[in-house]
């Protein structure tokens, strides 16, 4: 199970990527592997500020469909156009080429509350 040490988590299976007061977000590797195939990524939340555990968007697998949370509060500022014509990269690329959105935070103290990467692995029985 691929978890990046630089990244920190969610118990809600998302990963977030710290760049000052900007963070990218995704799902894990984890979260792919349980969804399987996945055929749709729908944000329509861009430009809208959420808060923390708000749903900014939704992703559909074969089998089901997930909501996603956003694990920091703030404003909704890219989603990752290439989803639209390419869900897979999601399953291909969870870390990279599959991010979701980034995010303008609002608070970047809420960045203590995230699991780091050996948090995440017991928390997936890794």
């Amino acid at each position: 199970m691929n978890v990046p040490a630089e990244l920190k988590y969610t118990k809600d299976h998302e990963w977030i990527k710290i760049d000052g007061d900007t963070a990218t977000i995704g799902i894990t590797d984890f979260a792919q592997g349980e969804l399987g195939d996945i055929v749709y990524v729908e944000v329509e939340t861009v430009d809208e500020t959420l808060e923390r555990e708000e749903v900014f968007g939704t992703v559909e697998a074969v089998k089901t469909v997930s909501d996603l949370f956003l694990p920091v509060s703030g404003e909704i500022l890219e989603f990752n156009e290439d989803l639209e014509a390419e869900p897979e990269k999601v399953n291909e690329d969870p870390y990279g080429a599959g991010w979701m959105v980034r995010v303008k935070m609002s608070d970047i103290s809420e960045v203590e509350d995230l699991l780091d990467a050996e948090a995440y692995t017991e928390l997936i029985g890794g």
